[in-house]
Formats: C-alpha cells, structure tokens, sequence
C-alpha cells in the first residue's frame, strides 16, 4: 500500500522549509526512524525520519521550497512495489501475443534474456555498474563541510556515537589535506591568478536572521550601561567546580548570570515580556536565550526555567544546547518561548558592546569580558574583576525605570549572590 510523506510542521509558527538533499534514493528500503531528508527551516536545519518502513517509491519534490503538508515523496509497504513472481512454466506457456501489424510480442523470457544480453560487455563479463552508494553516517554540517572542502566522507572514520563522522573529523581530514606537502615551484614563478568574489547564497536560517533583525532596527529602543564587581561570583564558580562530579558540565560565568538574571527578571516582570503589536505579555517564568555563534549562523537556544533551576542545572542544559548548535543538530521547540536574551561576547575580549533587540522580546543584555580594573574601595585605590553590561529595552513595552531598576537588582545579585536565594 502506498503511503504519502508530507512535509511536518517541526514547530509553532513554521510554514514551510526548504528540502537541502535527500538521504534515500528512490528504490531505498527505509526504515521507521532512519533519516530521510535534510530540512532547512527559518531557524535550524535538520534530518526529518520516516514514520514507517518500506520502500522509497517516489520523490516527489527533489529539492526547495516546501509548504507545511505537501507531499514530498511517497513509500510503499514493504515488498508492495516488488512484482509478483511467475511460476517457472509461465514464461513459456503459449505463443506470444501478435501486435496490430502481426509481429509478436516478446515474451517474457525473451525480454530478461535481452536485458541480459545488453547488460553483458565484450567477452562475455558484465559491464561496469555502479553499486547502490553505502550511507555513511554524519552530522548535516558535516556533510555541508565536506562537499565545501572535497573531503570524501566514506574515508573517515568518525568518532560520535555509532562511529557517526562530525564536523570535527572532517575539519581535521581537510587540515590534512591542505597540509600536504607543496608541489615543487617551477623555474619561472607563475603570475598570481586573480581572485574571484566568493558568492555565498542565503540559507533560510540567514535569511531570518536579516530578517528579524531589520525588524529590530525599526522598534524605538534605549541602551543602559552598568558595569558589576565580579568577585563573587568568580569565587562561587570556583566552588562549584571544585565539586563537579567526574564527567558532569563545568559551570560558567555565563551560567552563573543566566541564573541570577532569571531571579532579577522575576523581580521585574516588566522586563520579562513579548510584545506583540497589540498588547503586551508578561512572562510568569524565565526562559532565557542564550545566543550561540554557530556555523550556520547566529542562534538562540533556550533555557527554560532559568529563575528556578541551579546552576548546575543550567550548566548541563546550556553544553547540551550549544554542542548540539554545533552540529546542526537544534530542533524548532530548543529555539521557541524565549522570554529574554544574554549575549556574551566576553571570551572574545570584548569589553562593551550593544546587542540587537531579539523579537518579540523586550529585552536584552550584552555581556562583555570581566577585566581587572582600579576601583576606589572605602577611601583604598584597589584592583577588582569588572564586568561591563548593557541592556537594549524596547520602549514600546519597557520604560527608563523599569529597565534601571532591573540593572540595579542584578548588579546586587552579581555582586551578593546570596540575594538570590
């Protein structure tokens, strides 16, 4: 029986996608559960599975855009799409049927006997066919990596789960390629070859990031600095690390601000909000994005729940969020329900900065990097670890005090974390 695969929708809000490759080819047996296509969607890219077994009958759209529900290929019960057997005497059970201008129908032992005969090269062996291609097992920016720097997937031997190859085998694999040995130069040098314009084509996901971004520029937004002494916070870190448990997430500073913003925002409600165009929605709970700088882009993943959990808890979830950014391997619910940014360019050096409003959100805070600093300490020139933050309001949603009295209470936490308890 034929079954219709139609494209699912993998999250609130998505429409469409767009089909990058696909992982089966048409005459495949697939499984339940094994990986049929890549799917690029506005926010993540990744492998859609079947949701039964049988065969590949038809691709029905090759590659491109996809609307939520259209078929895209259709697979048969397995062993539907085989012909039945003829019994051994069928062949050769009468006299072929004549055509309208009298010449007989080719029999069916005398078709198979053709097809065998074309299929034999001179001398009697079997001409060259290419064998059904083995699927290898790799991450999609694995693969994307690989097609761009020519590295044959097939000769690697992958170190994830189930000898799965990852964007770091092959960035490996590349680095020994383009470290081979150069070629002997000739006896006159050659004249440089121009260098071409390297044309980059929009990925869905990039094409949304252009998107909602320009949207941020037109939200009529304010920007407040403060800047926090980091040393107790660096100690506290330093004590959760020291009772990490072998194999557990090390905690960040980052972790360590992503909790304490969640109690801020508890606090403050007013910064814990969407806005919609209509009205405004204040958040009972604190979902915050972290942003992550991923090869295919800019994303956001989501800790839930940031007011509540410990941070040894948040540690977890952010290494499982940003190792799965990584490797393409984010689903749309990882991404959705943010009610608040941190961005931290701080392990880049950078000091200060301003982020760009994340809609529908209201608000969100640029971390930069936490650099000794002179600080005046009661009536004492001493040295202390600052840490300079600055935060983008939407001032649809957000007035001047709601966004300072937020600052305010973090910067208390930052400096007391015992506050948050």
């Amino acid at each position: 029986m034929a079954t219709d695969v139609k494209l699912p929708r993998l999250g609130q809000g998505m429409e469409s996608g767009v089909i990058v490759r696909w992982l089966k080819s048409e005459g495949d047996t697939v499984a339940k559960g094994e990986p049929l296509y890549e799917l690029d969607t506005d926010k993540v890219t990744q492998e859609v599975e079947s949701d039964l077994d049988g065969v590949l009958a038809k691709i029905v759209v090759p590659e491109g855009d996809v609307e939520v529900g259209a078929t895209v290929a259709v697979i048969e019960a397995d062993g539907a799409s085989e012909p039945p057997a003829e019994s051994p005497g069928s062949a050769s059970a009468g006299p072929a049927e004549p055509t309208t201008d009298g010449a007989p129908e080719p029999s069916a032992t005398s078709a198979a006997s053709a097809a065998a005969a074309k299929d034999e090269a001179p001398g009697g062996r079997a001409a060259d066919r290419p064998a059904a291609p083995t699927r290898v097992k790799a991450s999609p920016l694995a693969r994307r990596i690989a097609r761009e720097r020519g590295v044959d997937l097939g000769s690697l031997q992958g170190t994830g789960p189930e000898g799965r190859i990852l964007a770091d085998d092959v960035e490996r694999a590349a680095a020994g390629v383009t470290g081979a040995p150069a070629a002997v130069p000739a006896a006159a040098p050659a004249p440089l070859p121009s260098r071409e314009v390297e044309v980059v084509p929009l990925t869905s996901i990039r094409k949304t990031i252009a998107r909602r971004l320009t949207e941020a520029w037109t939200a009529p937004v304010f920007q407040l600095g403060v800047s926090a002494d980091m040393t107790e916070v660096l100690s506290l870190r330093e004590q959760l690390v020291s009772r990490l448990a072998e194999g557990d997430a090390k905690p960040t500073v980052n972790d360590v601000l992503v909790k304490l913003a969640g109690v801020a925002l508890m606090r403050h409600v007013a910064v814990n909000a969407t806005f919609t165009g209509e009205e405004i929605q204040r958040h009972p709970n604190a979902h915050i994005g972290i942003a992550v700088a991923a090869p295919q882009g800019l994303v956001v993943p989501v800790v839930r729940d940031a007011d509540r959990r410990t941070v040894q808890e948040i540690a977890r979830a952010r290494a499982d969020l940003v190792t799965r950014a990584r490797d393409s391997k984010l689903t749309l619910q990882d991404m959705e329900g943010g009610t608040f940014t941190i961005s931290n360019l701080g392990m880049f050096g950078v000091e200060q900065f301003t982020a760009v409003l994340n809609p529908p959100q209201v608000a969100i805070l640029a971390v930069g990097a936490v650099k000794d600093e002179p600080v005046v300490s009661d009536g004492e020139l001493d040295v202390a670890p600052i840490l300079r933050m600055m935060l983008t309001c939407d001032h649809r949603a957000i007035d001047g005090a709601d966004g300072a009295q937020f600052l305010q209470t973090l910067v208390a936490l930052i400096e007391q974390p015992a506050l948050a308890l």
